[in-house]
């Protein structure tokens, strides 16, 4: 066997282990728990009960925080999401080998890369929330952080760019929403409910990504770094609109029904990089 061969058995063999199988059960409910308690904060708002809370997942880890044994599941919460970085680096690295095209299975494997990222800044965020380092405000992090690309030479195109990026990360949440194509993500298929709650929540999800993008490219085209922000100044921004809180309730039950369905993908979750182990 050659050495590729020799490391693509070991990470199928890391991938169908019983212990990460667990840790990604673990990293799967934890990330489906943020986006109720993301939810939950945006339907305070909705109904104007918001308070100073953000209503995004540094506002849910807050709020997890919070709660009997808060340091705990933040930690389970953390160690859970670094597993699934695990899992989807195994999946771009050696996973997805159950599709012919390779054009596909490219396209596959980067979008295994662009999720272990989010589940990694996710888990970096649980850590710093259990360990004091994370109490500012996100959305104020990102407004710094904006003013700062604006003062550079192109940073008013770096600004756009970050803009376009998360509008085109959006779309394809949307997509795969409304074209079904999470559900090659369940082992064993999918009820009927299943498909549904999972098509609400994507496109939910993605329609407040479009938001947050729109921001960033409002940001770059005035100049103006207040004009961008993250998942709370995308909500409140919808709040804001004529017939807001409605709209913002209705996307806040997205955002729920999204959890939702990342409990059910906790139970049935495909690993690819185990199935694709052809020469083991």
């Amino acid at each position: 066997m050659t050495a590729a061969g020799t490391a693509r058995r070991a990470g199928a063999d890391a991938a169908g282990s019983r212990p990460l199988r667990i840790l990604i059960t673990v990293g799967l409910v934890a990330y489906g728990l943020v986006h109720l308690l993301v939810g939950w904060l945006a339907l305070q708002i909705a109904f104007g009960a918001g308070g100073s809370g953000e209503a995004d997942q540094q506002g849910a880890l807050a709020t997890l925080a919070g709660q009997p044994f808060g340091a705990v599941l933040l930690w389970v919460t953390a160690v859970g999401l670094f597993a699934l970085v695990v899992w989807q680096g195994l999946e771009a690295a050696i996973g997805h080998r159950n599709v012919d095209d390779e054009k596909k299975r490219l396209g596959r494997r980067v979008g295994s890369a662009g999720r272990a990222v989010v589940y990694a800044g996710l888990g970096w965020a649980a850590v710093k929330t259990v360990t004091g380092a994370g109490s500012s405000g996100g959305d104020q992090k990102q407004e710094g952080l904006t003013a700062q690309l604006l003062g550079m030479g192109f940073g008013r195109f770096l600004v756009g760019a970050v803009g376009i990026a998360v509008l085109v990360v959006a779309g394809r949440q949307i997509w795969k929403g409304a074209r079904k194509k999470f559900t090659r993500d369940l082992a064993g298929g999918a009820a009927h409910w299943v498909v549904r709650l999972g098509q609400v929540g994507y496109i939910a999800k993605g329609a407040a990504l479009a938001v947050v993008g729109g921001l960033f490219v409002w940001a770059a085209v005035t100049y103006d770094p207040a004009k961008a922000g993250g998942m709370d100044d995308a909500l409140r921004t919808v709040h804001d609109a004529p017939f807001g809180a409605v709209l913002l309730a209705v996307l806040a039950l997205g955002v729920i029904a999204f959890g939702g369905y990342c409990f059910v993908w906790a139970r049935h979750p495909r690993v690819t990089a185990d199935e694709g182990s052809a020469d083991r």
